[in-house]
């Protein structure tokens, strides 16, 4: 059963992260002809499309995206307890599903934010997929560069903003016991 716990994991987080993602761009006001965008947006259109009859929007937030991030969420926890035949406690479910959301939002900036470090080394010009990573991480780092702007051509805010969210990580996993099971 372990094989198959992983199998799902893997396929509900990679699905989950891509819904995260769709999220983000919609706040952020991201770039949709992109090509990386356009890969969410059909990728998430199937099951959003009728979703978004149903539950409306509240200003810039999506609410169809954020319930379907909480669905998948759920889903994982469901189909991992049922694999593994354990019990299914709907309340248990719903906070393991919610925590899953918030822990893989995260994860997802984490590696949003390596990658456009990463690429600032490497980049030779504009690159389409550079500059999505632009926007969906720029309005986290410009805050943190007004307060420390850069110093001797380095920037430290994607540091500091790393070092935030472990902590934010740390201090979970100190409160929610539950969290190290996520």
């Amino acid at each position: 059963m372990t094989a198959m716990t992983y199998l799902v994991t893997v396929l509900f987080n990679i699905y989950l992260m891509v819904v995260l993602l769709r999220f983000a761009l919609q706040l952020v006001r991201a770039d949709f002809y992109n090509p990386f965008s356009q890969f969410v947006v059909k990728a998430t259109h199937p099951i959003l499309a009728p979703m978004r009859r149903v539950i409306p929007s509240v200003g810039s937030v999506d609410l169809a995206t954020v319930v379907l991030a909480l669905l998948v969420g759920c889903g994982k926890w469901l189909t991992v307890l049922a694999i593994n035949s354990q019990p299914l406690n709907p309340l248990e479910i719903l906070l393991l599903g919610s925590l899953t959301v918030l822990k893989e939002a995260g994860v997802l900036l984490f590696w949003l934010l390596l990658i456009r470090a990463i690429l600032s080394w490497v980049s030779q010009g504009y690159n389409p997929f550079e500059a999505l990573l632009h926007q969906l991480t720029e309005p986290l780092l410009s805050p943190i560069r007004r307060v420390i702007p850069p110093m001797g051509g380095l920037d430290l805010s994607m540091l500091v903003l790393l070092l935030g969210m472990n902590f934010i990580n740390l201090l979970i996993g100190d409160l929610i016991p539950l969290w190290r099971l996520v």
